[in-house]
């Protein structure tokens, strides 16, 4: 694993080095990861749940994402932005999620800049950050997978002047990769060349 290149699965088919150390990380990367995710409710889980995992590992936050849901009424905006004080406090009680209060209040305060966007006009905000696909080579190991790029530095921009919090460039990128903007599966990765029956490319078979 130390050069990054893909590993070996429990199936024995080849996968980005990260997603094979759990069972829950085998799903989410050949169910989930890379693959396109549209919708402002679906995007405003994505982009929360990117912001706890901050400083944390995602297997952490990925683990604990059912009592996530529970917790933020299944990341519906308009219901988020609803919460009330009391709901505040019941969050950083609830030992199913992160009770980061600074993160809590982050979510909670997106929400209600978020209801007030027009229906679609969050998926069309981040989507129109997606860069040409033919533009970027494909990643051979981790090396070769950035932290920040210049289209996350701009979503990153775009958001933060919207009014929202925890959106810096890195979380950015995170959520680009985790939606389906970009394609960082290996070029050796099941995902990315289909080698496992029922698996298809990231951008959708």
């Amino acid at each position: 694993m130390s050069d990054g290149a893909a590993l070996a699965g429990p199936d024995g088919a080849l996968r980005c080095p990260w997603a094979v150390s759990t069972a829950d990380y085998v799903t989410y990367h050949d169910e989930e990861w890379g693959r396109p995710v549209h919708g402002d409710d679906a995007l405003f889980e994505r982009l929360s749940l990117e912001a706890f995992q901050s400083g944390l590992s995602w297997i952490t936050i990925l683990r604990r994402r059912p009592g996530f849901r529970a917790a933020f009424a299944d990341f519906e905006i308009g219901k988020v932005a609803a919460f009330t004080d009391t709901d505040r406090e019941r969050l950083l009680a609830d030992a199913g999620i992160i009770r980061n209060r600074a993160k809590v209040d982050a979510t909670l305060a997106n929400a209600r800049v978020l209801a007030e966007w027009a229906p679609g006009e969050l998926d069309e905000l981040i989507w129109s950050y997606a860069p040409d696909p033919a533009a970027r080579p494909v990643p051979r190991t981790l090396a070769d997978v950035p932290a920040i790029t210049p289209e996350s530095t701009a979503l990153s921009k775009a958001l933060k002047k919207r009014g929202l919090r925890f959106v810096g460039p890195t979380t950015a990128y995170a959520l680009m990769q985790a939606c389906g903007l970009v394609d960082d599966h290996l070029e050796t990765c099941l995902v990315r060349t289909g080698a496992a029956a029922g698996t298809g490319g990231a951008d959708g078979a």
